[in-house]
């Protein structure tokens, strides 16, 4: 591979007018093809395998015409100062909001809260439910502003009003001004890293060329292969990142074979050769990572996994072909200034500060190695009571009509008012589907911890029905999840008593069922994920306990991420330094997400720090030796790397919304702690203790497994003859 690489990335740098053409060429092709392809679909983001779907599916089938999971609002009506919302002048309002709201174009019904008896005990609030004929994805601007401003025209009348509900809800935003803080910072360590402007430009443009291909491919392909506005949210963050990383991992490798004496050419084909191959390796274990949320058989995830493993994939091949094609242009100008000015290129001196702390950690591996699992053992601890949920409007800010109606309605109807339970009666086969479910009503409503029953709603057929429970708890609390188990414990013998079948759903018994799917799924998908990479790593170190020290130290990094997250948004530590203003269950795909997308960023580091080791003692360098060459080499790219990371993470803590300040806080400190933690102290310390042993494997395994050449060991035998200086003939040397 490394041969092939080499030939690749001289190729490039020779004919880099033509790659860079294509490349625009097919920016230009993809964005066109995403102009005038149909708007993206909704990702359909259906859970099969669980109750709750089941019962929306059983809805869409029973009730024609009717959406089981349509949009809804619920406003809310307050009066206060004593006032009831029943006098007549406040009557009057309300029931001109719901015949004004009610005429919407998309709107199926208005119910009004004076017929449907939802008013509270002591008259102070009530609520109206505006029911859509189309899911949230689908309402237009027209039909949300259109509740909007009758909302506002019965705030003018007098009264307080708060909207809340799947209607108005948006769509969380990850891009903006975050991901320009982020960028930005990225460069500032790229500028500190190089010390030249141009060392530091050339990643972030091939990066954001990269994230322009790839959105405009999803955008593309949105209808033919069901691709939601959502599914590149992890397509962006991810290949901006890598595509940051991989671009710095060849630019750094090219400006350390110029000095060690390489022309122009010479040193962008050794640097695609070795550089390139630990590049290739470290992506397709992020693509391994992303394609094995197929696992979890939620198939939103599925699109959104291999759709950001294309967003990887086209990252890596920028690195190989673009990034070695850019550096044709300007062989000269990604140096550092001090190399242009005196002719003379120096990289990677004997006793940096990576070879420094490499000789502090050999010196000390034991104390070093116990205190970095110590440490992120610690951190780990609060997984143990992780909660995994879905938050609501409950999880807003204060500052926002949604949260606001939430609060309402919660005291005046009683927490449990949020988040009722929709119960699904299948009364087909019971003799009497009427009598059948009344009974089925009546015991649920009798089971301890539910609030009330609604009445129950037939479909035209008359044999299915629908109802309302009501629990006594809020939709997050284990009592309402407790709730859910009961009454679905004891439906055998109330099916046998009735001849009917029910279902629960709605949207607390959805989140609840997601989060057992989410929890069900993470060991097997632990288990494919990481068994696939210590294969691809036995052939990349040709080493058994290298790969097993990898999977590791990773499961340290990522539990240590997880116990902060759930420290942080589950049990309130520092949250207002974040601005949470509620804590609450942590999201059912956070464990799954965390694990998938930290994985592959980990194994960057570590095939990128670990391959320069391997290089050195495959070319002679004693086991201790080889991990203080590696670092002199590697630790500050990987320092680099890791903090333009964490700076493109960090930046989405800043969100409005509690979940993408969850996904932004967790991927950071994930990133820090196996970077700076487990790749810096606890691979070194591991390493150190094992010695040659580290790079041990059976003969008869070496002999299986195919020689891919990773350290470059056939291009340093055969390596052109160096030349010294950074001058004209250098530059003479390009155009070759």
């Amino acid at each position: 591979m490394a041969a092939f690489l080499y030939r690749l990335g001289r190729l490039t740098f020779r004919r880099r007018w033509l790659v860079t053409f294509l490349w625009v060429a097919v920016l230009a092709a993809v964005g066109f093809a995403a102009a005038k392809a149909p708007e993206a679909l909704d990702d359909g983001a259906s859970m099969p395998g669980i109750e709750s779907q089941k019962a929306f599916d059983l809805m869409d089938q029973r009730f024609p015409g009717a959406t089981a999971d349509g949009a809804s609002a619920r406003v809310v009506f307050l009066a206060h100062g004593g006032r009831k919302i029943t006098a007549a002048e406040n009557r009057e309002t309300v029931d001109a909001f719901v015949e004004r709201a009610g005429a919407g174009s998309q709107v199926a019904s208005a119910v009004n809260p004076f017929r449907a008896k939802a008013v509270s005990e002591d008259a102070t609030t009530a609520y109206a439910t505006i029911t859509y004929k189309v899911k949230s994805d689908d309402l237009t601007d027209a039909s949300k502003n259109h509740l909007e401003k009758a909302v506002e025209q019965a705030r003018d009348a007098g009264l307080t009003v708060e909207a809340g509900g799947s209607a108005l809800a948006t769509e969380p935003s990850v891009g903006g001004a975050t991901e320009i803080i982020g960028v930005s910072i990225a460069a500032v360590v790229l500028m500190m890293t190089f010390g030249s402007l141009a060392a530091a430009g050339l990643p972030l443009l091939t990066a954001v060329l990269g994230v322009g291909v790839s959105m405009a491919s999803i955008m593309a392909l949105a209808e033919a292969f069901g691709l939601g506005s959502s599914t590149g949210t992890l397509a962006t963050m991810l290949g901006l990142a890598v595509g940051i990383d991989y671009a710095v991992f060849v630019v750094s490798r090219y400006r350390e074979e110029r000095a060690n004496g390489h022309a122009p050419q010479e040193a962008a084909g050794l640097a695609a050769g070795t550089a390139g191959s630990a590049v290739v390796f470290a992506g397709l274990t992020v693509v391994i990572a992303l394609a094995g949320l197929a696992v979890v058989g939620v198939p939103m995830l599925t699109r959104m996994g291999l759709a950001a493993a294309g967003a990887v994939v086209v990252g890596v091949l920028i690195a190989l072909t673009l990034v070695p094609a850019v550096l044709g242009f300007w062989p000269d100008a990604v140096l550092s200034r001090g190399a242009r000015r005196s002719g003379r290129v120096k990289e990677g001196g004997e006793n940096n500060g990576g070879s420094r702390w490499a000789r502090f950690v050999l010196r000390r591996p034991v104390p070093v190695l116990l205190a970095s699992v110590a440490g992120l053992g610690a951190l780990a601890v609060p997984v143990m009571d992780l909660q995994l949920g879905t938050s609501g409007d409950e999880a807003k800010p204060t500052s926002t009509t949604q949260r606001r109606a939430y609060d309402a309605l919660a005291d005046g109807f009683g927490p449990g008012f949020n988040g009722p339970l929709t119960i699904v009666v299948d009364a087909k086969s019971a003799p009497d589907a009427k009598t059948a479910v009344n009974r089925i009503a009546k015991e649920i409503g009798a089971t301890e911890g539910v609030v009330s029953v609604s009445q129950a709603r037939f479909n035209p057929a008359g044999d299915t029905a629908v109802f309302s429970a009501v629990p006594a708890d809020s939709p997050t609390s284990e009592r309402t999840q407790d709730l859910v188990h009961i009454i679905r414990d004891e439906r055998p013998a109330t099916e046998a008593s009735t001849g009917a079948e029910f279902e629960v759903t709605g949207t607390t018994a959805l989140n609840i069922d997601v989060a057992r799917k989410m929890q069900d799924a993470l060991i097997p998908y632990l288990i494919v994920v990481v068994g696939l990479a210590i294969l691809l790593l036995l052939l990349v170190f040709r080493s058994v306990l290298v790969p097993v020290k990898a999977a590791l130290g990773f499961l340290l990094s990522v539990l240590a991420a997880l116990g902060s997250v759930v420290a942080v948004f589950q049990w309130g530590w520092g949250a207002d330094l974040l601005g949470l203003e509620t804590t609450g269950p942590i999201m059912s795909m956070m464990p799954i997400f965390l694990v998938g997308i930290v994985f592959g960023l980990a194994m960057d580091y570590q095939v990128f720090l670990v391959t320069r080791m391997r290089e050195a003692y495959v070319h002679g360098d004693r086991p201790g030796q080889a991990v203080v060459t590696g670092f002199r080499y590697s630790a500050r790219v990987v320092v680099a790397a890791a903090l333009i990371m964490m700076a493109v993470f960090s930046g989405f803590i800043g969100a409005g919304e509690p979940m993408i300040k969850m996904i932004g806080f967790g991927l950071a400190v994930a990133v820090l702690f196996d970077a700076f933690v487990v790749r810096m102290a606890f691979v070194p310390a591991v390493l150190a203790l094992l010695g040659k042993a580290a790079w041990w494997m059976p003969r008869w395994l070496d002999r299986l497994l195919p020689d891919i050449d990773v350290e470059g060991e056939a291009l340093h035998r055969k390596a052109a003859v160096p030349l010294t200086a950074v001058g004209p003939h250098d530059r003479e040397s390009a155009h070759v």
